[in-house]
This record gives C-alpha cells, structure tokens and sequence, in this order.
C-alpha cells in the first residue's frame, strides 16, 4: 500500500506535466494562426493596391531579404497564389486546433481536471487574508 500511495503524487504530476504541455501546444497553435492570418491580411493589401495599376509597371517584391524589381504583371499572381498557399496553411491549422481541443477535453474528462477559474481564487485569497486579520503589534519597548 505505502507504494502506491508515493507513486500517485507521481502521476498526478505527470498529468499535470501531460495536460500543461498540451494548453501549451495549443497556444501554439492560436499563435501561429493569428500570425498567419495578419500576413494574409498584409497580402489582399498589397493584391488591392497593386491590381488597379498598369501590368508593365515597375514593381518591387522582397524575396528572401533581397528587393527584386518585376513588373506588376509577374509579382500579381504570384502573392496570390501565397495569400491561397496560406489560407490553406491556415485551415490545416484550424483542424488541428479542434483535433487538440477535443483531445484535451477527453483528457480532462478522464482524469477529472477542472480549470479554476479567476473569481474562484480571489475568493480563496480572500478567505485567507481575512483569517490572519486582526493584530497589530508594535515595537518591543512601546509599553515601557
């Protein structure tokens, strides 16, 4: 029995190990969405300001930390076809995302795992302050 009991704080720290690596992984996730929506963002501002203009106009294109100059006829397409390669990025990362939300969800059904949430620990907090409220002492010769 004693070494049963000194292997669960064991595993209760695994999950909590398995379970906070995953949160994190998802982060991830959120971030590199967010990331890749503010370059599809980036990439229709520069589709609409340069789609109006002449097609044998100079253009300038950063490729690989170099300035390229091409025409408006040749970088068109070509951030087009970037702006679609990640939206589609974009959507395999979506479906990822949900695979890991349910993955965590089953996760925290199996081991019964409960988010606490803000509210819940400022009235914790509160319950311990209010218990060691109630005396101040001065210094040591006051009295004298």
């Amino acid at each position: 029995m004693a070494g049963k009991s000194e292997a669960e704080p064991v595993n209760e720290q695994a999950v909590a190990n398995v379970y906070g690596s995953m949160r994190a992984e998802i982060n991830q996730i959120y971030s590199k969405i967010t990331e890749l929506e503010m370059e599809v963002s980036e990439h229709s501002l520069v589709i609409n300001a340069i789609q109006p203009l002449d097609p044998s106009r100079r253009c300038y294109r950063l490729i690989g930390g170099v300035l390229v100059e091409r025409t408006v006829k040749e970088v068109l397409p070509a951030v087009q076809r970037n702006k679609e390669g990640l939206q589609e990025v974009i959507a395999r990362l979506n479906e990822a995302l949900e695979k890991k939300k349910k993955e965590i969800s089953d996760f925290e059904a199996k081991y019964k795992i409960r988010i606490r949430k803000a509210d819940e620990m400022k009235d914790e907090g509160g319950k311990k302050e209010g218990t060691a409220q109630g005396v101040l002492v001065g210094p040591a010769g006051a009295d004298e």
